[in-house]
């Protein structure tokens, strides 16, 4: 371990030990590395990483505080780190929501109120007016599964699912370019899970929310076939090719002909 890793873990044991609560202000800098006995440079340091991981922030003129430590907060970086995964590692991403979103899924049919079945409901409805615009269509497929998972009242669950989910979207866009059945099929598939929530049927619910996840998940399997990179780099949509070899995104040639027009480019969460 580095001295700064050093300095960095005698912060957060002031913090997990409670001596250091959520808000509460660091002492001067001196003073404190001072009491860690750490020298003035490993405390700056310890201090601008654990700002950056969202544990600590500092308010120019008054000091530095400890933030609210809030899942949303401290989770808030997953995404990002979410986002550079590469290759097949995506598919490991579907199998981790498989595992989380079915049983949140459930645990929201238990405690649901009436107020969010009407979100829930508002985010279904708008899909089926958009399911030819992609771009809207996405808003609010998120949106429905954000809703479901909100209605937990598990803050901690919702952010781990809000940075495991944002790596998948552009593959569900893609799956939409080579199946234009896709938008029929989830819609129908989040009907489903509305409907159980609605009888606040736990078994069901989480049933409902298995079988959308694991038909994304396999549709995958199916369709995706990783050539040893990502072509378009982190930040892009997944080098994928259709399992007949034909680039799910080309736009000329035989695929021109079988694939539905961009106006109707589907999705799928």
């Amino acid at each position: 371990m580095s001295l700064t890793d050093k300095a960095i873990a005698r912060i957060r044991e002031l913090i997990q030990s409670g001596e250091l609560q959520p808000g509460a202000k660091l002492p001067p800098e001196q003073q404190l590395a001072s009491d860690l006995g750490l020298s003035r440079n490993l405390m700056r340091e310890a201090v601008k990483a654990l700002v950056v991981a969202r544990v600590l922030e500092i308010r120019r003129g008054d000091g530095t505080y400890v933030t609210s430590l809030e899942p949303a907060l401290l989770l808030e970086g997953l995404g990002s780190a979410v986002e550079l995964l590469r290759g097949d590692k995506i598919l490991e991403l579907t199998e981790v929501r498989r595992l989380f979103e079915p049983v949140a899924t459930g645990l929201a049919a238990g405690r649901i109120t009436d107020e969010d079945l009407a979100r829930i409901k508002h985010h279904l409805d708008a899909m089926t007016r958009a399911r030819d615009d992609v771009e809207l269509l996405n808003e609010h497929d998120a949106a429905f599964h954000r809703a479901v998972v909100a209605a937990t009242g598990n803050a901690t669950l919702g952010s781990l699912l809000e940075g495991i989910s944002s790596r998948t979207v552009r593959a569900r866009v893609w799956r939409g370019l080579v199946d234009d059945q896709a938008g029929d099929r989830t819609i129908a598939e989040h009907r489903a899970i509305y409907a159980a929530l609605v009888a606040r049927d736990r078994a069901l619910a989480e049933a409902a929310a298995l079988i959308h996840v694991s038909t994304t998940e396999q549709w995958l399997r199916d369709h995706f076939v990783q050539e040893g990179h990502e072509g378009a780099g982190p930040g892009g949509p997944p080098d994928v090719r259709r399992t007949d070899g034909r680039s799910a995104g080309a736009r000329h040639g035989d695929d021109a002909g079988r694939r539905p027009a961009p106006s109707r480019i589907q999705h799928v969460q």
